[in-house]
């Protein structure tokens, strides 16, 4: 690391952004995560990544760079081969008069720097740039798919398109995973046709075709998935489910889920991709306010009660536990989680996985649970009334629950609970907070564009209480788009970040709850006390330039006023 933990520590103390108390808790995480104390700080939402390398840079008198905010030309982005920018975490990113612009994670690399000198016969002007922050950017060495593929097979065959029988299919299999991986793809989809198959990438929560390919390879692409995945592969009429490590560098692995089940043209497969890149993110970097993340504090740090995560599946709300959990993970603590399936692996949580087979199933799962002393149980997801009352139970003895329940948003958790056969006084008296949370796409960087429309076209789609607050009352209001480009894929949106809505159970809520109110009350109650709904949240990032107009009302469902 350029500058010490300890000299960090020290500088952080004298600038008042940390306390005694802080400390001890980043020392805590550090010890129990086998991470840095710039990890800590990040992870556990006390500093932005951007804040902390700006500070480390001001204090190193080296200029700062956000990779995020800036535009990379094509002919700059392979000055540094990829292999070395991975490997010694540069990039650059401007052409100057003096020099070119290179962000590095240590600026004080001179070997690198001189090695760049010498191939460029230019000044290299380092520039430091948070670790995060270069590994995000690394999406400027996309490859496209059909291309690598393609060349792949004509030098296997050597031009012959007849002859595929020494086409090398491991080197397919690891090409599409690989490619998959570095696209920060969720899952991969191979799908048999008619006369050809098919490949495509959920990317940002859309699916896109990236591949077409000959159908006589599809057999023994599948056998290869299901040798790697360790499923029978003389099994073709039955559905199979498997899991398989895929080896991404020399230290880094990827698990992937494998489902496979048979359609009328042959066998189809799903990649679920368990990316170490997902288990890195906090609170913040998903999006949340400071207002809410304030909340969702208040309610983590109690020795008990319930934490509630709301949304459809593909919402990120397994991220949003998973970084609370990161927090709340201290020897001091017994946490046990039952989940369904165990989609990451936390070192030091006891984490069980559902299996119908062996009857353990979440509401089993959670009776022998309480019997092992926890102090956190999370819930993978609480499905029914027996999962709901022992969880309830469990939050009442002096026991922090999180789970996750599928409701529209935050106030409609409430209710839900009493129709499993809660009773409301339960609910009032175990229930901290609901976080409802949507995933929205984030306006590429490389291809953003203002556009001004005016106010009346804008409340149109938006209430004129909501404009008036996060744009004014000007004539005309400016937002952004995104142009589309290479970088994504032609969409205008790289990346996503989610809308909440974060309902805190206050003593009048709790009124609310126990007269057997509907969740249009509880949510006009929790709005009167300050709480910023999911459609108000993505105005917000919509007048932050974060997002679309067009994609808010798209994920918010609603309908034009």
């Amino acid at each position: 690391m350029i500058i010490s933990d300890d000299k960090l520590k020290e500088l952080l103390l004298k600038m008042e952004i940390i306390n005694d108390k802080k400390v001890k808790e980043v020392e805590e995480f550090m010890k129990n995560n086998n991470s840095d104390f710039t990890t800590g700080l990040v992870e556990l939402n006390i500093m932005s990544d951007e804040d902390l390398g700006i500070t480390i840079a001001n204090e190193l008198k080296i200029p700062f760079v956000s990779l995020a905010k800036v535009s990379i030309s094509d002919d700059v982005f392979h000055i540094v081969p990829e292999r070395t920018a991975r490997a010694k975490k540069v990039i650059a990113f401007e052409r100057s008069p003096e020099g070119i612009k290179v962000a590095m994670a240590d600026p004080s690399n001179q070997e690198i720097i001189s090695l760049l000198e010498h191939k460029t016969q230019q000044k290299i002007l380092p520039h430091l740039a948070t670790e995060r922050d270069i590994a995000s950017a690394f999406y400027i060495f996309k490859k496209d798919l059909q291309k690598a593929f393609d060349s792949l097979i004509e030098k296997s065959t050597h031009g012959s398109t007849t002859n595929l029988k020494d086409v090398p299919v491991g080197r397919i299999v690891d090409l599409i995973i690989e490619t998959a991986y570095y696209e920060k793809v969720s899952d991969i989809h191979i799908e048999p046709q008619e006369e050809s198959c098919l490949v495509r990438y959920r990317m940002d929560g859309m699916l896109h075709d990236v591949l077409s390919y000959n159908k006589v390879l599809h057999d023994r692409i599948m056998t290869r998935l299901k040798v790697l995945s360790r499923l029978r592969t003389d099994e073709h009429m039955a559905p199979q489910d498997g899991k398989l490590r895929f080896e991404v560098t020399d230290d880094e692995y990827l698990d992937l889920r494998l489902s496979i089940i048979p359609i009328v043209e042959g066998e189809k497969s799903v990649l679920r991709l368990l990316s170490s890149h997902n288990k890195q993110i906090t609170l913040t970097d998903l999006g949340m306010t400071k207002a809410d993340l304030e909340k969702v504090s208040k309610a983590y740090t109690k020795s008990y009660g319930m934490i509630l995560s709301t949304g459809p599946t593909g919402s990120g709300k397994s991220t949003s536990i998973y970084s609370i959990l990161k927090v709340l993970n201290t020897r001091a603590k017994n946490i046990t989680t039952i989940e369904d399936p165990v989609e990451y692996r936390i070192k030091g949580v006891n984490q069980i996985q559902v299996n119908a087979k062996t009857n353990l199933t979440f509401a089993s799962g959670l009776r022998s649970i309480l019997r092992q002393d926890p102090n956190i149980i999370l819930v993978g997801e609480i499905r029914d009334s027996e999962t709901a009352a022992i969880a309830v139970n469990a939050a009442l003895t002096g026991h922090l629950v999180v789970s996750t329940l599928h409701t529209n948003d935050s106030a409609t958790a409430l209710p839900r609970l009493v129709d499993m056969k809660i009773e409301p006084f339960l609910v009032a008296s175990t229930v901290n907070v609901i976080m409802a949370q949507r995933l929205i796409r984030k306006i590429c960087d490389m291809c953003k564009n203002s556009l001004d429309i005016t106010y009346d076209e804008m409340i149109k789609n938006i209430s004129e209480a909501d404009t008036k607050k996060y744009f004014g009352d000007k004539k005309t209001i400016r937002i952004y788009k995104g142009a589309g480009c290479k970088i994504c894929h032609g969409t205008g949106y790289t990346g996503r970040v989610a809308l909440f809505e974060v309902l805190e159970v206050t003593p009048e809520v709790r009124k609310l709850i126990l007269q057997k109110s509907d969740s249009d009350l509880i949510i006009k109650q929790a709005q009167k006390e300050g709480m910023t709904t999911m459609l108000q949240d993505g105005v917000e990032k919509v007048a932050q330039g974060v997002t679309t107009l067009e994609e808010v009302l798209r994920v918010t469902k609603v309908e034009a006023m």
